[in-house]
């Protein structure tokens, strides 16, 4: 219902710029008497706007510090090169874009107190949270300010869970169904070794909706345990678990640095399952002191392989690896096509700097609707009123110490 009322909101605003923007003309044309004084006069003006300083003002919140620092360091910078393509092509709707990005260290209060402090600086548009469970907080903040957010990378339900919200990352249900799925029917096990984090909305949502279509699919899960963020070091007890049942594939819905310690854990127990994760998985071959190895032949869900032949997402990587020194990730990339696709909203909504939040929320919501994007993560994708990107999931599979499609 908000969706719908914010189309009617944005076709009254687009209505009244117009008329506003007829009486300026009305009014230049009769004040001018000549060609050449009209020019004169246009020139003036554009100069008096560029004058004013008006910008676009984009805040971005996840860790740049503690053991999720990869994932936000990754959206900071990819977010940063599309900001600066953006600016260099003209800015949006004629503006330059400014962007600010707080670290949150993947902790959801300080999360809030990130968003805090944007606010203050005048943040009008989040590309953020990072991290589910920050998301899942902020988001309310966002909705209680009417403030238009999109996440990259937050893959619980929760984090979309209001009409203000997007995402561009699929969600959990959507990874642990599309996981099962993948498991059988391309016959890669039947029984099943699942390690989650109960304690992480990320982990125990994968989870869920993975054991649910594992029923679906024939696949039976013989060992399922869980770790907290509190216990996250020693994962000797659940791979032995793991072990014991005679588990063909262990399936690792969590983040990559415990990833690591499951893989030397398994090495050390002399336990060779076939390994399956989903996006939390990217980064582990940048893990310090992690011999990459033991990751060898392990496959997750992304929505990105730095190697594809796609024109789009080479020029991406090569513009990353130029700036950074490095290979951009999955969450790189989303970060990535989140700002275009804030770009594509305020352009379809005609949208000004000098406009309320709120306003620009209702106008970029009901331009959603006609969004079809095209970019690294993905083609032509679409968003529904849920929040939900309409996108196909990859499988990609480390082989030779490289990530590559399947």
């Amino acid at each position: 219902m908000k969706k719908a009322l914010s189309l009617l909101l944005v076709g009254a605003m687009t209505l009244s710029l117009a008329a506003c923007g007829s009486s300026s003309s009305d009014s230049a044309a009769t004040d001018s008497t000549t060609a050449e004084e009209s020019t004169t006069s246009e020139s003036t003006d554009a100069a008096s706007e560029e004058s004013t300083g008006a910008t676009f003002k984009i805040g971005g919140i996840g860790p740049l510090t503690g053991s999720a620092a990869v994932y936000g360091t990754a959206v900071q910078n990819g977010a940063q090169i599309a900001i600066d393509e953006i600016n260099a092509a003209g800015g949006i709707n004629g503006y330059q874009v400014e962007f600010n990005f707080q670290d949150d260290e993947n902790d959801a209060e300080r999360s809030v107190n990130a968003y805090n402090t944007l606010k203050d600086w005048g943040m009008q548009v989040l590309m953020g949270t990072v991290t589910s469970t920050p998301c899942v907080a902020v988001v309310e903040n966002t909705q209680a300010d009417n403030m238009f957010q999109i996440t990259p990378s937050g893959t619980a339900v929760e984090c979309i869970q209001y009409p203000n919200a997007y995402r561009m990352c699929f969600s959990d249900p959507n990874q642990g169904t599309e996981s099962a799925k993948y498991i059988g029917e391309n016959g890669l096990a039947q029984t099943i070794a699942v390690i989650y984090d109960s304690s992480d909305v990320y982990s125990s949502g994968i989870y869920e909706a993975f054991a649910e279509e594992a029923a679906n699919q024939g696949l039976e899960i013989v060992s399922a345990e869980a770790f907290t963020a509190d216990n996250n070091t020693d994962f000797s007890v659940q791979v032995q678990k793991a072990k014991d049942a005679g588990a063909e594939l262990l399936f690792m819905p969590f983040y990559y640095t415990e990833a690591s310690l499951v893989l030397a854990e398994c090495n050390s127990q002399g336990y060779e399952p076939i390994f399956f994760g989903c996006d939390g998985m990217d980064g582990i071959l940048a893990v310090e002191n992690f011999d990459t190895t033991l990751a060898e032949d392990l496959m997750y869900l992304a929505p990105f392989v730095a190697s594809s032949e796609d024109e789009q997402v080479q020029s991406f990587v090569s513009a990353y690896e130029a700036a950074y020194g490095e290979t951009p990730n999955q969450f790189a990339a989303d970060a990535y096509d989140s700002i275009y696709v804030i770009k594509a909203a305020l352009e379809g909504a005609n949208a000004t700097p000098d406009m309320s939040v709120s306003d620009l929320c209702d106008a970029m919501t009901a331009a959603m609707a006609e969004v079809t994007y095209s970019g690294v993560t993905g083609k032509d994708i679409t968003w529904g009123e849920d929040g939900e990107p309409n996108k196909a999931p990859l499988v990609v599979q480390i082989q030779d110490g490289v990530a590559v499609e399947l």
